[in-house]
Parts: structure tokens; C-alpha cells; sequence
């Protein structure tokens, strides 16, 4: 594509209207939007940002740049379960609110309790690669990756295992009505799951307050218990908070496994490194994250006016973060379109960064690690066993079928 060609594509570029072939391979575009228009009005009014500093000097500056989407989804979903939950869950707010229950939520997922879950992982994984050889393959999503943060959230809360099997259902229709564009269907769906999912969370903390389990393990009894200052989250913050944690690690984890077991069918010299040194699994999961962030989209609402080079941005703008163009932004990352599971540093931000850096940053890497290293040294020669099938999302980025021979 001829530089004019480029200019002239990004400066048309409009997220609620993407063109063909964007869905499987968005990254052309967003690097002519990098160049050419790294600052781009949308035709909606709203800016979009794909170069690595402006995103970094965005997230670390809180103050100027809000999380808090009371009016953006004020307009967009109007009085509606998917409204209250999006303004009470942890991602779109601000301090005071954010910092408290952020305080609780990672006192809640700590180190050692992070720790503790990785026996049960592994188990987990191996299980599942058990059935996963006994079927001589299988769809690496519904079979494999979808499974693992599903059972290890449900383990989490103390979710029955007879019980989980809406879960996955609610987490995508949530998240599908953050899409740019959202359809009636959508609207209706996600409505419908966060009635049904704040209906099963209330009734399963009531049994947890009479029946608490083990701090150790169970997020939610320690969620019921207290801040070490004696703060609690009230009932409403409680329940759609919960709904928070199944989904910000649901779908970015199984997206993060997915992504990267094709990552390594895409790039052999990657999955012969891992082979030889399994230690590298953590350098495969950090390069996947940058290469095909599985959240690929965030957003801010500027509080006062701003300027990003020679742009002037008023107060009140509503700004798109594509950290999927930024973690393949050059100056940070030489090379950006090559899958160097060695590369240092790496510094993407496909878990945000500042205040908001993922609130389970430390699970997902856990389960990526585990998922990938196992699959890989289990099944070294596997491929592709039939055209693969991206969702139809450009805010999370991941497969809706990946189909796997052995």
C-alpha cells in the first residue's frame, strides 16, 4: 500500500464501520493509522490513539484522562441492568471508588493465594489434555482454553461445579455489548445475563455468609470477611464486582491461550524454542500478549484540555486506546510484527498499566503459562486441523473456533 493509499485509509478509518478483512487482521491498518493519523478524529466526534507514549502518558495520568463511564454508557445503554453494572464494577471508575475496591479485590487475589491455585491448574490442564488426546484433537476454544479460566473462577468464588455451566454464556454476552456498535440483540442479551448472573451471585453469597469457606482458597468468603481496616463492599458493589472478576478473566485468558497455540503454528521457530527450554513459556505468553492482545481496546474521557503533538483535544473527549496498535508500535518494539519470545524488554500494555493495570494480571499469566507449556510439550507436532473462525469483535481479540489435529 503507497503512502497516499495509507493516509488516505486511516484518515476514513471509523471503528463502528470496520472494512473487510479487518476482523482477521487488523494490524495494517492500525499501522497506517500509527503513521498517518496517530491522533484520528472518528466521524462520531471521538478520538482513537495507536501510538505506545500516548497510551502510556494516558493510563498514568488518572486525573486528566477518566475511567468513569456514568454519562459515555449513560447514552449508550440508558436505566438498564448492563448500565448499573458497568458503572459499579471495578474497570470504568475513579477514585475514591476505584481505589477502595480495587484494595479489596487484589487483597482478596493475592500472591500466595494465586500461588496456591497452580496444583489444581495443572490437574485441571492435564485433564482436559487427557480428553483432548482421547478425541485425537479437538477445537482448542470449546475443548481447552474456554474451560480453564471458567473452572479456575468458579474454584475461586466456590462456584458448585454443577452450577457453572452459564457462566461462560453470561461473561460473553456482557462483554459483547461493549462492542463500538451494539445491536438490539446484543443490548438484550447482555441485559438478560447481568439479571440472571446478579440473581445466581446473590443467592450464592447468602449461602456464604451462612456457610463461609475457606479464606485460603475461596475469594468470596474473604470478600465477605474485610479490609484489614474493616471495610466491606456493599451488597450491590459485591455482586457486580464478582461478575467483574468471571469476566475480566474469562475471555482475555481463554483469548490469550488460543491466541497464542496459533501464535506458534503461525511462527514454528517459537514452539521449537519452547520445546527445548520449557522455561521459556513465560517469554511465549509475554510475546503473545504483545502480539495479539487479547483486549484490544480501552477507553478514556479527558477531564481537561490536552494536546498530543501538534492537536489540540477538548476537555470532555471521548478517547479509544488501541493498545493493539501500540504493542506494535516500532519504537518500543523493533521488529513489532516478529514473535520474539526472548524479546527485552517487553513492556506491552495489554494488561493497562498504572492504577488500572489488571487487577489479576498475575492468574492470567499463571494459566497462560501452564496451558501452553502442557498443550505444547504434550502435543509438540499439533496444527491446524481446519480454517480457524475469529470473533467478530474488535474490542477483544480471539478465536471463536480453532480447530486442532494432533
Amino acid at each position: 500500500m503507497s503512502a497516499p493509499d495509507k493516509t488516505g485509509v486511516a484518515r476514513g478509518f471509523d471503528p463502528r464501520d470496520v472494512p473487510p478483512g479487518f476482523i482477521d487482521d487488523p494490524y495494517p491498518l492500525y499501522r497506517a493509522l500509527r503513521e498517518h493519523a496517530p491522533l484520528h478524529r472518528c466521524p462520531d466526534g471521538s478520538w482513537f490513539l495507536t501510538r505506545y507514549d500516548d497510551l502510556v502518558r494516558i493510563y498514568k495520568d488518572p486525573a486528566s484522562f477518566s475511567s468513569d463511564k456514568r454519562i459515555e454508557f449513560g447514552e449508550k445503554y440508558g436505566e438498564s441492568p448492563l448500565l448499573r453494572h458497568h458503572t459499579t464494577s471495578l474497570v470504568f471508575n475513579d477514585p475514591p471508588l476505584h481505589t477502595r475496591v480495587r484494595a479489596l479485590l487484589t487483597g482478596a487475589l493475592s500472591q500466595r493465594s494465586i500461588a496456591a491455585l497452580e496444583p489444581d491448574i495443572v490437574a485441571l490442564v492435564d485433564g482436559l489434555l487427557d480428553r483432548f488426546a482421547d478425541a485425537g484433537g479437538g477445537d482448542a476454544i470449546d475443548d481447552f482454553a474456554a474451560a480453564i479460566p471458567v473452572e479456575v473462577i468458579g474454584n475461586l468464588l466456590g462456584v458448585p461445579r454443577a452450577e457453572r455451566e452459564p457462566l461462560r454464556h453470561w461473561s460473553l454476552a456482557i462483554l459483547g455489548a461493549l462492542e463500538p456498535v451494539l445491536t438490539t440483540a446484543q443490548f438484550e442479551a447482555g441485559n438478560r445475563a447481568v439479571d440472571e448472573f446478579s440473581g445466581y451471585l446473590e443467592g450464592l453469597i447468602d449461602d456464604r455468609r451462612r456457610r463461609p469457606g475457606d479464606p485460603d482458597r475461596d475469594v468470596l468468603t474473604r470478600l465477605l470477611g474485610a479490609g484489614g481496616d474493616g471495610s466491606t463492599l456493599s451488597p450491590e458493589t459485591l455482586v457486580h464486582n464478582c461478575i467483574f472478576i468471571l469476566n475480566a478473566g474469562h475471555e482475555t485468558t481463554t483469548n490469550l491461550i488460543g491466541n497464542t497455540l496459533d501464535l506458534l503454528i503461525r511462527f514454528p521457530q517459537a514452539r521449537r524454542r519452547l520445546l527445548d527450554d520449557p522455561g521459556a513459556a513465560a517469554g511465549v505468553v509475554e510475546e503473545s500478549l504483545r502480539m495479539e492482545s487479547s483486549n484490544q481496546l480501552g477507553n478514556r474521557l479527558s477531564t481537561v484540555a490536552t494536546r498530543f503533538g501538534d492537536t489540540d483535544v477538548p476537555a470532555g473527549s471521548r478517547l479509544t486506546l488501541c493498545i493493539g496498535a501500540a504493542n506494535r508500535d516500532p519504537l518500543p518494539f523493533p521488529d513489532p510484527d516478529r514473535f520474539d519470545v526472548d524479546r527485552r524488554p517487553n513492556r506491552h500494555l495489554a494488561f493497562g498499566m498504572g492504577p488500572h493495570l489488571c487487577a489479576g494480571i498475575s492468574l492470567a499469566r499463571l494459566e497462560g503459562r501452564i496451558a501452553i507449556a502442557r498443550f505444547v510439550r504434550r502435543f509438540p507436532r499439533y496444527d491446524r486441523a481446519g480454517v480457524p473462525v475469529r470473533n467478530p469483535r474488535i474490542r477483544f481479540r480471539g478465536f471463536r473456533s480453532l480447530p486442532i489435529a494432533l
